[in-house]
């Protein structure tokens, strides 16, 4: 791929074509003396009149001629009168319009801004201008000039427009003295700024390396970090260990530190072999949730002997029969208040929560159905037959909070439900089982539905396999698979896998494949070819909707960056007329298959008429549009239609190939998934079952026996350090 040339222009702002204030970006007119060059880019609150100096690329486009996009600026305010009437007259300062912007300029020509800043009251001298009027405009251009000083300060030190815009609305005015005073605050989860870059602008403050805050921003930055890897909490010796050797400071400094932030509790800890340390917010949801749950198993329903006559009826009206652990499960569910209800493919769950649904409805009890994923929502709606929503529509999204997980269902305003189901459990995370618990009426059932053997959830905790392994909660794991599902090779493989026995790979004539490749250009080569060609004309499935990649890594030449290469020049290749934009990581093109990564509760959806909120982290969609002019694209999320602007690209990824992580609570007609070379960390047994139980119909395997053999022997499960079991275990200590 070519390299793009940067360079650096400058010239004065003429128009501002189009602003987003919630993420800085921004259309301008630039005179740069020669000529009106439009540029597009993170403009954060750029004003007609003002001197820019930015550094970015030129960009050609087929219908709309050549642009700049920025990369970062430098803004000074105007200097000469004609700039200085332009700057105010453009409304940047609410109260000035270009009549009395003029008359401001003709009393203090190029002394005017200077003024503004520091001698307000001045502007009395102007006619028509009160004493009043001048305070009141003073204030709006004291708010505009704090938000110049913020964006110069972090620009200056490589910050983006979209965080100084958060950063700004978080603490407006008093944004640039507090991040003087502390730059680690730039850390915190909604801002997201990298603690290497904070920690830059600390030492170029003058921050000494043993600052109180310096040491707990290194401390938090390590659990901040590990939050990735599904942690919640990690041991005191090590967060120490690595807190030292990040600050280059002594053990003893940070242990010290670790002391008084426990007593101010900015860090919690508990005792178990060792001492393990949290950040507020997960100590909190962990422990809410133990509690929660606790209180909950107090209350029961139903005696066991009318349970049973309940069910007995059940089955005569259905002409179905429940197995013994298909009863328990239905049994546990109408007597108890939570259960959780588990086991692999083809064992029956369907089955038995349409029981328990049915028999749930029968006693005239409201029940509320949810899933992780909107795919996930859309399948369990489909085999119940009842409506299911995602746990964040349920729950509802409260815009009017700027943090991430907040809900308008809480316990001053709890879910209209008697019973709450949620299916794909090993997807929850900490976090989200708190606001679900949170959004209950006390009283309300709890019915936990997923596979203990798949991947835990992207996001921190390790819900599900903490409520199985605490041994408090009723839980039962669905073993006998049923013989119509048994004739299912996909079906009867992943049971093997579980069990670590290989899967047979002797069938031609089934649903599961495998295709031996040792070269990973061959194996690349083969993955692309049965996802575009092969699998479409003998299967009839249609490459976007049936059919997924699936890799167990992101890198190398089987990873999803490379395979999404090799698959949209397969299937949507480069045409005339079909626009294309470039991001900061890869070429997006209209009729591209995209990947949201990560939940935004920002963006505006509409789908059919019914207006929404909020894209999320796993949901897959199609480009519909790239809009150069406006600086957006259209993207459709099973009919839910999107308006992105073009820095919110850095969202999405092609989504032709994706990981097995972020294919969890999802299922396809067809799975093609290579297993060759890679690191060893990555090729684990339930990472192979969570692939393989993703396909419906039709599964293909491409690679290696002896890096399946691996796969299948290492049954090393992804460690993750929890509180919950802890805390259920355990109560308040």
């Amino acid at each position: 791929m070519r390299e793009v040339q940067m360079t650096q222009i400058r010239g004065t702002v003429d128009e501002v074509v189009f602003q987003n204030p919630e993420n800085g970006f921004a259309v301008i007119e630039l005179d740069t003396g020669e000529e009106l060059l439009p540029v597009v880019g993170e403009l954060c609150g750029v004003e007609p009149g003002e001197e820019l100096t930015i550094t970015g690329s030129y960009a050609s486009h087929p219908k709309f001629g050549y642009q700049f996009k920025a990369v970062l600026y430098e803004r000074s305010l105007p200097t000469s009168v004609p700039a200085i009437r332009k700057y105010l007259g453009s409304g940047a300062v609410k109260g000035i319009g270009p009549a009395l912007a003029g008359r401001i300029t003709e009393t203090f020509g190029e002394k005017t801004l200077d003024i503004l800043e520091k001698e307000p009251e001045r502007l009395s001298e102007v006619k028509g201008i009160s004493p009043r009027k001048a305070k009141e405009v003073a204030q709006e251009f004291g708010k505009m000039f704090g938000m110049r000083v913020l964006m110069i300060f972090l620009t200056g030190h490589g910050i983006s427009s979209s965080q100084s815009v958060k950063i700004y609305k978080k603490w407006g005015a008093m944004a640039s003295d507090l991040i003087k005073a502390n730059p680690y605050l730039l850390c915190i989860g909604d801002i997201g700024v990298d603690f290497e870059k904070a920690d830059a602008i600390a030492l170029s403050e003058g921050l000494s390396r043993e600052n109180p805050e310096r040491v707990y921003g290194g401390i938090a930055h390590i659990l901040r970090y590990n939050l990735r890897n599904g942690h919640t909490c990690l041991a005191r010796e090590v967060i120490a260990d690595k807190a030292s050797q990040l600050l280059r400071l002594d053990r003893e400094t940070v242990q010290a530190e670790i002391d008084r932030r426990l007593e101010s509790e900015e860090l919690f800890a508990i005792q178990r072999n060792r001492e393990y340390l949290f950040l507020p917010d997960f100590y909190g949801a962990e422990r809410y949730s133990a509690m929660r749950i606790s209180l909950m198993l107090q209350n029961r329903y139903f005696e066991t002997r009318s349970v049973d006559k309940m069910i007995d009826q059940f089955e005569k009206e259905k002409g179905i029969h429940y197995e013994s652990l298909q009863r328990e499960a239905i049994r546990q569910a109408l007597s108890g208040s939570v259960m959780v209800l588990t086991g692999g493919p083809g064992t029956g769950k369907t089955t038995t929560l349409n029981a328990i649904i049915g028999l749930l409805e029968e006693e005239g009890l409201k029940i509320a159905i949810a899933a992780p994923t909107g795919r996930a929502a859309k399948r369990i709606s489909e085999v119940t037959g009842k409506e299911a929503k995602t746990i964040h529509r349920l729950l509802e999204v409260d815009f009017s909070d700027e943090s991430r997980e907040k809900f308008l269902h809480n316990e001053q305003n709890p879910l209209d439900a008697d019973v709450v189901v949620v299916d794909e459990m090993s997807m929850v995370d900490s976090l989200l089982f708190e606001s679900l618990l949170r959004g209950l009426r006390m009283g309300c059932r709890l019915v936990l539905v997923g596979d203990s053997d798949q991947l835990p959830s992207v996001g921190p905790g390790n819900v599900l396999r903490d409520l199985i392994d605490s041994g408090k909660i009723p839980t039962v794991e669905l073993k006998q698979v049923f013989r119509q599902a048994a004739e299912s090779l996909i079906v009867t493989n992943a049971h093997r896998i579980v069990e670590g026995e290989m899967p047979d790979l002797s069938a031609k004539d089934r649903d599961f494949f495998f295709l031996s490749r040792q070269d990973p250009e061959a194996a690349a080569q083969t993955v692309a070819e049965l996802a575009a060609v092969r699998l479409p004309k003998s299967y009839g499935m249609k490459p976007l909707e049936d059919i997924q990649v699936l890799a167990p890594q992101r890198k190398g030449e089987l990873g999803v960056y490379a395979l999404n290469s090799r698959l949209q020049e397969l299937l949507n290749p480069k045409k005339p007329g079909l626009s294309e934009y470039k991001g900061s990581f890869q070429l997006f093109r209209e009729g591209d298959k995209v990947l949201q990564t990560r939940n935004n509760y920002d963006i505006e959806w509409d789908k059919n008429g019914e207006k929404g909120m909020g894209v999320f982290n796993g949901d897959i969609g199609i480009i519909r549009e790239i809009n150069h002019p406006a600086g957006t694209m259209t993207i459709e999320f099973d009919e839910r239609v999107c308006e992105y602007t073009f820095e919110m690209a850095d969202e999405l990824e092609l989504a032709y190939a994706i990981t097995v992580h972020k294919s969890q609570g999802s299922e396809y007609d067809a799975v093609v998934l290579p297993i060759l070379g890679g690191y060893d960390k990555l090729y684990y047994r339930n990472l192979l079952y969570t692939a393989v139980t993703r396909a419906k119909k039709l599964l293909v395997l491409v690679g290696s026996r002896n890096r399946l053999e691996y796969m299948v022997r290492n049954n090393l499960r992804m460690l993750r350090y929890t509180g919950l079991k802890f805390f259920l275990q355990n109560g308040e200590k």
